[in-house]
């Protein structure tokens, strides 16, 4: 009579969350693994930062009509 959560035994409780804590496990493993593979191009980017120049200057609107209220 396993077929559901709330009629489930123990054993299958403890199965679930064993299941769950090993995906955990696995899926915080991966992400602290990725993130150490950075080889150094944070640094390298923080030494020599790129930097963008805004080009001449645009005017877009005017306040050359009157305002009516």
């Amino acid at each position: 009579m396993n077929w559901s959560l709330y009629t489930a035994d123990r054993a299958t409780h403890v199965k679930i969350v064993a299941v769950a804590l090993l995906a955990a496990t696995l899926i915080a493993g991966f992400g602290i693994a990725i993130r150490g593979l950075d080889l150094g191009t944070d640094i390298l980017t923080a030494q020599n930062p790129t930097v963008v120049k805004p080009d001449n200057l645009k005017v877009w609107t005017s306040r050359d009509t009157s305002l009516i209220r």
